[in-house]
This record gives C-alpha cells, structure tokens and sequence, in this order.
C-alpha cells in the first residue's frame, strides 16, 4: 500500500495543522504574486483546493466568492477562524481534491497552491480543476515540481521516501501532470529554491 494516500494525509496534517503556518507562511511572497497574475474581477467565483489553514485568503479581494476546500477538517477549522478576521466571502468544506462535489463550469478561478505535489493522483486533481472551471477560466498554480527538461536523480529519489512520506513529493514533473487534461499553459515562471517551485498560470479553453 502506497503511504501518500487519504488516509495517511488526513492524520499528518491534522497532526501539522497547528504549527502548518509557521512552516508554509514563509512562501507567502509567491503566493501573492500567483494569485495576482489571474486579475481576479468583482462578483468572480474562485476555488482553492488544498487551501490549507487559509493562507491563500488574504491575497484575494473581498469582492469575490470563495470556496476553499481541504481534506483534513482540522484544516478547515483554522481557515474558517482565519476569516473571522478577513471576513472575506467564503464557504469551506471537508472535500477530496480528486474528487470534488461540484458542477461542471461552476468556478472562474483555481488555485491549486502547494497541492499538486501532496495529493496522492495529481492528474485526478487537475482534471478536476478543469472540469468545475468556467471555460476561458483560469487556473493558479504554485508548487515545487522537478526542473523542466532535467532528470530525477538517485539522490532525489532516495531522498523523496522520507520526504514523501511525511511532507511531500519533490519527485514530480509538471508537465506530465499538465498533460493530464487539456489545460493550455499561460505562463511558467521559476520561483523559490532556485527555480524548484514554480508559479504556473493554466487556461480552459472557451466553448
């Protein structure tokens, strides 16, 4: 049985959730500058996926509709109680990015930050955010995916059973994951760690 699973995510973050900031808060730089790039307009309809403890929510204007989802409920309870200070527009709910309860067209926005390299099928994930986004809609992606053209090596490999198991995968390439669906890649820019995360702008094309 793979360890990165539903089950073993729920429990270690749960576990994490209450020093999860201290860690993930440092990246809060790239996560302004990827959800600035989408030129979010008032009454617009944005999802966050693996939002976390809420960190993504002060970046967004008040002015739109928010949806953030998470898989560990402890999760979001802390971004629930992050709001009662943004008091911006929102709605939480316990759901599995790779499976999400929600119409076809229904989102004009994704973000998708630091999830695709967490979440156990990151093809199911992004074949999901396509599939809730309004077509001509916009997909935000900030995560640490391994270097465009570049090979993963032994040491890296050795190095993501442990990283793996307890935080991340750091063995992904994006654009296989890109190549699940039928996105089109806007924009790929080299962020933190020397260009290991990268911020990624995504489009559904129109009807």
């Amino acid at each position: 049985m793979k360890i990165n699973n539903n089950t073993w995510n729920k429990f270690r973050y749960t576990l994490y959730s209450p020093f999860y900031d201290s860690v993930a808060g440092f990246l809060k730089n790239s996560r302004r500058k990827s959800i600035s790039q989408l030129g979010i307009k008032e009454g617009d309809k944005v999802l966050i996926v693996g939002a976390g403890t809420g960190l993504d929510l002060e970046f967004l204007p008040n002015f739109c509709e928010i949806t953030a989802t998470d898989i560990t409920p402890s999760m979001v309870e802390r971004i629930k109680k992050r709001n009662k200070k943004l008091l911006r527009n929102l709605k939480t709910h316990v759901m599995d990015g790779q499976k999400l309860d929600f119409e076809d067209n229904t989102f004009d926005f994704v973000i998708l930050h630091l999830i695709l390299a967490v979440i156990p099928n990151p093809n199911a994930c992004i074949q999901e955010a396509e599939r809730v986004l309004k077509p001509n809609g916009q997909v935000a992606v900030y995560d640490k995916f391994v270097k465009k053209n570049s090979k993963i090596s032994f040491s890296r490999k050795f190095a993501n059973f442990f990283s793996n198991m307890f935080f991340t995968d750091i063995t992904r390439h994006f654009e296989t994951i890109l190549s699940a669906s039928k996105l089109t890649l806007i924009s790929d820019i080299d962020a933190d760690f020397n260009g290991n995360f990268r911020l990624i702008k995504l489009k559904k094309k129109g009807s």
